[in-house]
């Protein structure tokens, strides 16, 4: 039942006899489904998008020309100076790794788990799972100083290099488990959208629509046998894909956890950085996905019940995060090694004592708000503390990366990293092209996955029936 509310439609109050309602109006059908999903990509697009893909296509070119800058003029336009060899790039890459992790959860482990309310918001998740990969491979390849060499990275045969990548690096692992999750999320994505990609292949009224919509439908024509090998082959990409969101994030903090630098050199890691990814993830699909159902009318389809949802695991990975923060002190305290002690002081009360207390607040202080309902179902206080986290988590791998460079084992080798423009620029240019993607699949791609949110919808309404006859 929806009740009205100052956030328009509200599902998140309980009924112990029944589940609250995935999809909201008395009015929706299965044709309003149909319509609300597909007249986003068939009528012009509104004046707010216009104005939002304008800027970020903007930031995104000069992203560009900040990469052609950077080839044409070498790494010495970053701040990365000894003892900071990484630095800035790094740091946006691990980030940018963190927030597609989202995607992957929510697309194919809730699936595993059989949870309905994933379904109107998964492939927004995924589309941003793969664009969040795109900015993040970006930055590996230009920070190897020589780009135009980074094929050396890739184990092929060849007769006049006369040597092979070393296997035994980390950054290697990288290679592998970035690409991996990239192709296996893509393709997970793509198999998701056959089905909705069919409906408007068949409502284009352009030729040139028709046909591309009729390739990237695969001849789909809704055949019981059809829908067999979909649903098999979605189930066995979800069982494919759940182990990466592990994986991934777990490999990309070996590069820190394998080498012997103090705070970086510990086991805690793994399981410390995928939490954060998931915590940053979540934080961005809300911070997307709360303008995109106004913008473009979706209320009924993205409720306030899936937002919540959201935000108890936010919650819920904040609160993890929070408690790796201080099992890090604990560990360096108990371990009486005075260069990892050290590290650890230096993070909290050091040159960078500013970065590392602005991630507390952000990180650990400002998702124990959604323990109060108001603000895990008021949209303009959840957007606020997610955009607090997503800045709190690119603050985490500042701190990581940073502070334990600047200050290693030998003070004659101290050194105190600043940014230069060039490094603000690309952080800031790396969101142009991430929402300049994600602006496109809004206006091309359906949004929402209308043949999984109809099933939601059947099942709903023979839950409402059933309850209906039990009472007369």
């Amino acid at each position: 039942m929806a009740i009205a509310v100052p956030n328009k439609l509200d599902n998140t109050l309980e009924q112990p006899d029944q589940r609250a309602p995935l999809v909201l109006g008395d009015s929706t059908t299965y044709h309003t489904i149909t319509e609300s999903v597909s007249t986003i990509a068939e009528r012009m697009p509104s004046k707010a998008w216009i104005v939002a893909f304008l800027i970020s296509s903007h930031v995104a070119a000069f992203f560009g020309l900040l990469i052609a800058y950077l080839l044409y003029t070498g790494v010495g336009v970053w701040g990365n100076r000894s003892p900071v060899f990484w630095g800035w790039p790094i740091v946006n890459f691990v980030f940018w790794v963190g927030i597609g992790h989202a995607g992957t959860l929510i697309s194919a482990i809730l699936f595993l788990f059989r949870q309905d309310w994933r379904t109107s918001i998964n492939r927004a998740a995924e589309a941003m799972t793969i664009f969040a990969v795109v900015c993040a491979g970006t930055f590996p390849g230009i920070h190897v100083g020589r780009a135009w060499l980074a094929y050396w990275l890739f184990p092929y045969p060849s007769l006049n290099l006369w040597m092979w990548p070393q296997f035994r690096s980390p950054l290697l692992w990288d290679v592998f488990a970035v690409s991996t999750y990239a192709t296996v999320s893509l393709l997970f994505w793509y198999m998701g959208m056959v089905p909705d990609l069919a409906t408007f292949r068949d409502r284009s009224k352009n030729k040139f629509r028709r046909f591309v919509y009729g390739v990237l439908s695969l001849g789909w024509s809704g055949s019981a046998r059809h829908w067999h090998r979909y649903e098999k082959a979605y189930a066995l990409l979800a069982a494919l894909a759940a182990p990466l969101v592990l994986s991934v994030h777990t490999i990309v903090s070996f590069d820190f956890a394998v080498s012997q630098v103090p705070g970086w050199h510990t086991t805690i890691f793994p399981p410390y950085f995928v939490a954060g990814a998931v915590f940053s993830g979540f934080a961005m699909v809300v911070t997307l996905l709360v303008p995109c159902r106004s913008m473009f009318k979706l209320e009924n389809l993205i409720t306030i019940r899936h937002l919540e949802n959201m935000n108890k695991i936010i919650l819920a990975t904040g609160s993890i995060v929070g408690l790796a923060y201080g099992t890090e002190f604990f560990i360096a305290w108990y371990g009486q090694v005075p260069a990892e002690k050290f590290a650890f002081i230096n993070r909290a009360f050091g040159p960078y004592w500013w970065a590392y207390w602005i991630m507390v607040t952000c990180n650990v202080i400002s998702p124990q708000l959604f323990w109060f309902r108001f603000f895990r179902t008021n949209l303009v206080a959840m957007v606020i503390v997610c955009i607090f986290v997503n800045i709190g988590m690119w603050f985490e791998r500042f701190v990581i990366v940073v502070s334990s460079l600047s200050r290693d084992y030998l003070p004659s080798a101290w050194g105190y990293f600043s940014p230069t423009w060039v490094d603000i620029g690309m952080l800031i240019g790396s969101f142009g092209l991430f929402f300049t993607l994600f602006l496109l699949f809004c206006r091309f791609l359906p949004i929402i996955a209308m043949s999984e949110v109809k099933a939601v919808l059947a099942h709903q309404l023979h839950v409402k029936h059933a309850h209906h006859d039990d009472k007369h």
